[in-house]
């Protein structure tokens, strides 16, 4: 009986280190760094904190965006207040005020030019020539 329980013994102690090189094995490619779970563990670890950097420049963007966008709704604001003022500054100009009237060519506007003949450094001549 001693024997047959000797033999059991060692037929399951041959078996569970037969079952540990096996589970040694696998754990041995399940952590392998360049084909297994490790590896790719290492590869995720590394984009995450390539996505942290990329998350914290893109949030700093987003704010100096924001700050930039304030800034020009408020110069907007203020620009519309000042228009709506124009607007209502018009409304109080009388209905029947004639336009300038536009200069014709029979009425050139007058230029300023430099004499060489004269004593006078600056003269007043209208386009047709005559000196005022």
């Amino acid at each position: 009986m001693e024997l047959i329980a000797d033999i059991l013994l060692a037929a399951g102690a041959i078996g569970a280190a037969v079952y540990c090189m096996v589970l040694s094995r696998r754990l041995r490619r399940f952590n392998d760094l360049e084909k297994g779970m490790g590896g790719a563990i290492a590869v995720l670890s590394a984009q995450v904190d390539d996505m942290t950097k990329a998350l914290g420049e893109a949030r700093h963007s987003a704010r100096d965006s924001s700050d930039t966008l304030g800034s020009l709704t408020d110069r907007a604001e203020g620009v519309a207040k000042r228009l709506e003022l124009l607007v209502a500054s018009l409304h109080d100009l009388p209905k029947n005020a004639a336009a300038p009237a536009a200069p014709t060519a029979e009425d050139p506007l007058p230029s300023f030019v430099r004499s060489r003949e004269a004593e006078e450094p600056l003269v007043l001549r209208s386009s047709q020539g005559g000196a005022r």
